[in-house]
């Protein structure tokens, strides 16, 4: 079981929604759409689905070109951010009627329903309206609704969104399991880093219509080919330092000049960007190697456990996220640490050039 785009986009009224695409899906496995708002998400599963014709390329399902084919004609099943039940039916009637609608004999809709419903942890609510459910039991109807029509693909277009945090942490947890029991190609689209991170599998990052990187989900985060890339793939997004290779020096603007490290040993001089995650800056000098960068703190923000600073170096501006509750006074001067072994580098045009040490030796 496979399913291949060739050279796929999609164009509405002359806007480009989504650029040439080449993505194969194999069968049993996880695949994760991560980018922000308006990346191109919901557009690439539609043309998936079969809900939107291709402007170019084509659609493979199992080797058969099914481009043109309709969607209820495809063996595809899809959950929306907004999850969708019937009020006036129960879970059962709910879970039952796509089944219903494909004429499968009541025997084996009934086995179905309660094996998905069971597989769900709906088992025993099969006799309440959706109204009578929790939010996170609600959403666990729609998946059923989704699964127990043995689709070969199954489409979750931001899911959990709505969701509050404890629902949405114990379905992350559940669809990592129910992917394994059902053997689908099952295609997730988020716009959170740290969601594609805990569902595994594959990751396709997304920018503007245009799929950046796609592979298993760790090499991806930790190896991204570009700096586009690892923008969308960091919560808060990555924070990037223009910096000039002359001879053995590495200059950053007029502020501050040092050694040439490793990884920018062999490479020509020129202009470069250094990367690194808001979760690698420091404000205490871990290691003698450590960078220090004069910075003006801009304005704190206290999630609990964590604080984010947010910091102006020269014309930059960057996000750090430290342990701890920091009492700090926004306009002050603030001395900040950098690890040289978290530091990514890249050309002016964005294309990598050497992944940070850590990630080479994950």
């Amino acid at each position: 079981m496979s399913l291949i785009l060739e050279r796929v986009s999609k164009v509405v009224e002359g806007q480009t929604h989504i650029q040439p695409t080449d993505l194969e899906l194999s069968k049993g496995t996880m695949n994760v759409l991560l980018g922000p708002t308006l990346a191109g998400k919901t557009s690439l599963m539609r043309l998936m689905a079969g809900l939107d014709v291709p402007a170019t390329g084509r659609i493979l399902w199992n080797g058969a070109d099914v481009t043109g084919m309709r969607v209820q004609d495809r063996k595809v099943a899809m959950v929306y951010q907004q999850f969708i039940n019937y009020p006036s039916m129960t879970v059962y009637d709910n879970i039952a009627s796509p089944m219903r609608l494909m004429g499968i004999d009541a025997a084996e809709i009934d086995r179905r329903v309660r094996a998905t419903a069971d597989m769900m942890k709906l088992g025993e609510m099969l006799q309440r309206k959706p109204l009578e459910l929790s939010g996170g039991q609600q959403q666990r109807c729609a998946l059923a609704r989704a699964l127990v029509k043995n689709a070969g693909l199954v489409l979750l277009d931001e899911p959990l969104a709505n969701l509050d945090y404890k629902l949405r942490e114990e379905l992350r947890a559940e669809i990592p399991r129910i992917f394994e029991e059902s053997g689908a190609i099952f295609v997730y689209a988020t716009t959170e880093p740290e969601e594609a991170l805990l569902l595994g599998g594959n990751t396709a990052t997304l920018w503007e219509g245009r799929v950046t990187q796609f592979g298993p989900t760790p090499s991806v985060y930790r190896r991204p080919v570009d700096a586009t890339t690892a923008r969308v793939f960091s919560d808060p997004p990555m924070n990037f330092l223009t910096l000039r290779k002359k001879g053995g020096r590495m200059l950053f603007g007029d502020k501050q000049d040092m050694p040439v490290l490793d990884a920018l040993t062999n490479q020509p001089d020129g202009s470069y960007l250094a990367g690194f995650r808001p979760n690698h800056v420091e404000l205490e000098r871990k290691r003698a190697a450590a960078m220090q960068f004069d910075t003006i703190l801009n304005v704190t923000e206290i999630t609990g456990s964590e604080t984010f600073v947010h910091l102006g170096y020269g014309g930059e501006r960057w996000v750090g996220l430290v342990h701890g509750i920091r009492n700090l006074k926004p306009g002050q001067p603030l001395a900040v640490y950098l690890d040289p072994a978290h530091i990514y580098f890249f050309a002016q045009d964005g294309t990598l050039v050497s992944a940070a040490p850590y990630a080479k030796a994950a």
